[in-house]
């Protein structure tokens, strides 16, 4: 379940950190469109060779995509989650229901059981999250865009260890590429981001290895010579904290996003609706192209201009 005083310390502890990256990308990004991309997400799409309706085969786009589509169905599942499991109480006084005594046996047991349940929905809810090839993309390349680096149409998650021209894979780009990018001028995200991302805790999740007894998650993928898997059990307040830091920062995304429409929509108000963006082409030639993006008030969207 999720507290809603946890929920607002942490959006306190976050919230500036985040709208200090926003200002610094708009300072540093190297072309004034690069932003907008992360919310249009530009993305390079070499199947579109293979289509057999269309007469101008560009495998440079904008728009959803199938891992939009993918992103929004999970949104779904996790939004109705946020809206329907707030406990009523403060996080300590929840917390004060499981002080011991014989009288109280029973409404613990009580208690225990739902908090497995929901325990066990939010650790699919954490699967979504940090598996979700969008949400990582949209992370990765806003920490791209605020070390001044241009918008990577080319990003891939590597999928087998067949693919050379990957990004890296989840684990690498999560830590390496976007938590670790943003330790020195961002501590806030930075702490929160390693605090709610654990690789054993995900894969535990992803091959359903651990089981709860009580309110504890018994992991099944401990190593005693492994230090990347040295977790054995989390208590429920080990799990709230993974849980909550997780939670935090999806929703400050989501917030990063609704900005970077705010700022683009009320830009494009003075120069006819219209976005230039940069598109770095790699195929069939490498070279550096141009084009408007329009946005739209009815869909509040953006669509590309011929």
């Amino acid at each position: 379940m999720l507290f809603t005083d946890l929920l607002n310390k942490k959006h306190e502890i976050l919230l500036p950190e985040f709208n200090q990256l926003f200002e610094d990308i708009l300072k540093s990004q190297s072309h004034p469109g690069d932003l907008l991309l992360t919310r249009i997400n530009g993305f390079y799409y070499p199947e579109v060779y293979k289509w057999s309706n269309i007469e101008n085969k560009n495998p440079y786009m904008i728009g959803m995509g199938s891992e939009g589509i993918s992103d929004r169905c999970h949104y779904k599942f996790i939004d109705t989650y946020r809206k329907t499991s707030i406990a009523k109480l403060t996080y300590e006084d929840y917390l004060k229901q499981h002080i011991w005594s014989e009288e109280k046996a029973k409404e613990i047991k009580i208690l225990e059981n739902q908090e497995s349940l929901f325990m066990q929905i939010e650790m699919l809810i954490y699967l979504k999250i940090w598996e979700a090839d969008l949400f990582i993309k949209k992370f990765y390349e806003i920490v791209n865009l605020s070390l001044g680096n241009s918008y990577d149409w080319h990003f891939k998650i590597n999928e087998s260890n067949r693919d050379n021209d990957s990004t890296g894979n989840r684990e690498t780009i999560i830590r390496k590429k976007i938590r670790d990018q943003l330790k020195g001028k961002y501590p806030a995200i930075y702490t929160a981001l390693k605090n709610a991302y654990k690789t054993q805790i995900r894969n535990s999740i992803a091959h359903s290895r651990y089981f709860v007894s009580g309110n504890y998650i018994h992991l099944g993928n401990y190593i005693e010579e492994d230090k990347a898997s040295q977790i054995q059990v989390l208590n429920f307040e080990e799990w709230v904290e993974i849980f909550h830091n997780t939670m935090s920062i999806y929703n400050q995304l989501i917030g990063f996003c609704n900005r970077i429409d705010d700022y683009y929509s009320a830009s494009s108000e003075m120069t006819n609706g219209l976005i230039n963006v940069r598109l770095s082409r790699k195929y069939p030639v490498k070279k550096t192209e141009y084009f408007d993006v329009k946005y739209s008030k009815e869909n509040n969207d953006w669509f590309p201009v011929k």
